[in-house]
């Protein structure tokens, strides 16, 4: 069993306007098809096309952050507001253990009272990309993560001053998603060391879910990490 990092283990941000348009508004679905660079808005936030099979667009900017290379907000999988600690205690979809859960659960042995439901992609009002910035966005699946991995190149670099990995498509474009580590009860743990972004897919147990990780010298599609813990979002705009 993987879990996050150490304990559970430039780019197209030359964007003079930053990731989020404060004009517009973070509802209502307003799009903009995009610039001849493939860069546009929706719900007042950017993507950037990256020539993807799928036709997904990717974020330049993490949920809650303003630039690219901003930490945004941490959140536990499955949660949707950032808060000052993180376990089994305060999580919102158990009842104190990882053996109580209370959603999310395809096995009788860890629900609460043998509690199941065998839903193992996060539901819109628990995905903190599709809450926070509106519909027509959302948490990236696991295979939607692979696809990224799978059609870019990615590099370790420095981008105004912080540590991350750049993932850049074969039409040039790119993203840059920043090492801003996790965080777990009341610590952020390997800052500048290592990035884990959630993904909205359940893993291999109903406790685990699954995350994009990496640092300077690896980057895994295939990382598990405890569902209370707290990593952050690089949301998508998936294809109409």
């Amino acid at each position: 069993m993987k879990v996050v990092a150490a304990l559970m283990l430039m780019t197209a941000a030359f964007f003079a306007a930053g990731c989020t348009k404060p004009d517009e508004p973070n509802n209502g679905g307003n799009d903009n098809d995009g610039n001849d660079n493939g860069i546009g808005t929706y719900n007042g936030h950017e993507y950037v096309d990256l020539g993807l099979p799928s036709g997904n667009l990717w974020a330049t900017c993490n949920v809650g952050a303003e630039t690219p290379e901003g930490y945004g907000h941490y959140f536990a999988w499955g949660e949707t507001e950032s808060k000052t600690t993180y376990n089994w205690s305060t999580y919102k979809h158990c009842n104190g253990a990882y053996y109580l859960l209370t959603k999310y659960c395809n096995l009788p042995n860890y629900g609460y009272q043998s509690y199941t439901d065998n839903l193992t992609v996060l539901e819109a009002i628990d995905d903190a990309a599709t809450v926070n910035w509106g519909t027509g966005w959302r948490m990236p699946t696991q295979e939607e993560c692979s696809e990224l991995y799978e059609n870019t190149t990615n590099t370790w670099t420095v981008q105004n001053g912080v540590n991350g990995r750049l993932f850049t498509a074969s039409n040039g474009n790119s993203i840059f998603l920043p090492a801003a580590g996790w965080r777990h009860d009341d610590v952020l743990d390997s800052e500048g060391i290592s990035g884990g972004y959630w993904l909205s897919s359940l893993g291999s147990g109903p406790y685990l879910a699954w995350y994009f990780g990496f640092t300077s010298s690896t980057s895994d599609m295939g990382d598990e990490g405890y569902r209370p813990y707290a990593q952050c979002v690089r949301a998508i705009h998936p294809a109409q």
